[in-house]
C-alpha cells in the first residue's frame, strides 16, 4: 500500500561547527582524563582545555543571536545542553588549574571531563526526532569514543618525550575493545534510512581498522628490536590513528547520518464515504 508523508531526510540545523563541539569537547575531555594519571600532565591538560573550549566556541558560532547563548543556562532542570554549559567552565578552570601544577586540580579535571562527556552523549539521546542519536546505545558509544580519542591524543604526545608504558598501551586496548563493542551494540539496534546506514557502516570500518592497526603497533613495539625512535614513531602513529578515527565518526554521526524520522499515513480518511450501520 502507498504511503503517504515526508520522507526521511538529513537535518540542516547542526552543521560542521555543531559537530566540532563534539569531536573537540570529546577528545579534549578524553585528554583531560587520560592526563590525570601520568606522563603530559600540564601539556595534556592544557591542550585538552583548548579542545574543550574550541568546540564550544564552534557551536556559539554557529548560534543565529550568538549573544543569547546565556539562555541556555536557565535550564538546568530539563536540558542537557544547560548541563554541559555549567560543567564546562568548571572543567576549564580545572584542567588549567591542573596545567600550571595546582596539587589535586587534576583529578576535579577528570571527573569533570568524564561529566562533560556524558552531558554531551545525552544531548544525543534526547534527539528524539533523530533515529541515530536517540538510541540509548549512544551513551556508551560517545563515552568510549571520547576516552579512545583521548588516549590517542595522549600517546600521540607522549611520543615526543618518550615511549609509552605498558599500563597506557593495555588500558588503551581495552578502550578499543570497548569502543568496537558500544558500536557493534548501538550499530544493531538502529533503524534509520539507509544512506544513514552506509555512512555509519563506513565510519565503522574505519574504527575497525585503526584499532587494528593500533593494536598491531603495540605488539610491534612490544616484540620487535626497534630503537627508541622508531618505537616512539610507531606509537606516534598509532594515537594519531586512534584519535582521527574517533573525529571521523563523531563528524559523521553529527552531519551525515543525522536523518530525520519523517512519518507516513499507510491509511487516510476518505471524506464523504458513508458509515457501515450497526447490527
Amino acid at each position: 500500500m502507498t504511503a503517504f508523508g515526508p520522507a526521511p531526510r538529513p537535518q540542516r540545523n547542526w552543521d560542521w561547527r555543531a559537530a566540532c563541539n563534539f569531536m573537540a569537547g570529546g577528545a579534549g575531555s578524553g585528554l583531560v582524563a587520560w592526563s590525570a594519571f601520568d606522563g603530559t600532565r600540564p601539556l595534556g591538560m592544557a591542550l585538552g582545555a583548548l579542545a574543550v573550549a574550541g568546540g564550544l566556541l564552534a557551536v556559539w558560532a554557529e548560534i543565529g543571536r550568538p549573544w543569547r547563548a546565556m539562555n541556555v543556562l536557565l535550564h538546568a532542570r530539563r536540558s542537557w545542553m544547560t548541563r554541559e554549559a555549567l560543567v564546562a567552565p568548571l572543567l576549564l578552570a580545572a584542567a588549567l588549574a591542573a596545567a600550571s601544577g595546582l596539587r589535586g586540580a587534576a583529578w576535579w579535571a577528570a571527573a569533570a571531563a568524564l561529566g562533560f562527556v556524558y552531558c554531551q552523549a545525552r544531548i544525543l539521546a534526547a534527539a528524539r526526532g533523530i533515529p541515530a542519536w536517540r538510541e540509548p546505545r549512544i551513551v556508551p558509544l560517545v563515552l568510549l569514543t571520547a576516552l579512545a580519542e583521548g588516549g590517542g591524543a595522549w600517546m600521540l604526545i607522549e611520543a615526543y618525550r618518550c615511549v609509552a608504558p605498558w599500563w597506557a598501551w593495555l588500558a588503551l586496548a581495552a578502550l578499543l575493545a570497548a569502543r568496537l563493542w558500544a558500536w557493534s551494540s548501538w550499530r544493531s539496534r538502529v533503524r534509520t534510512a539507509l544512506p544513514a546506514l552506509a555512512v555509519v557502516d563506513g565510519a565503522g570500518r574505519r574504527l575497525q581498522a585503526a584499532g587494528a592497526l593500533a593494536l598491531a603497533a603495540w605488539l610491534l613495539v612490544l616484540t620487535s628490536p626497534l630503537a627508541d625512535e622508531g618505537a616512539r614513531l610507531l606509537q606516534a602513529a598509532a594515537g594519531a590513528l586512534v584519535l582521527a578515527s574517533g573525529l571521523w565518526f563523531k563528524f559523521t554521526l553529527v552531519t551525515r547520518a543525522a536523518w530525520t524520522q519523517g512519518f507516513a499515513l499507510p491509511h487516510l480518511p476518505v471524506r464523504g464515504a458513508a458509515r457501515r450501520q450497526g447490527g
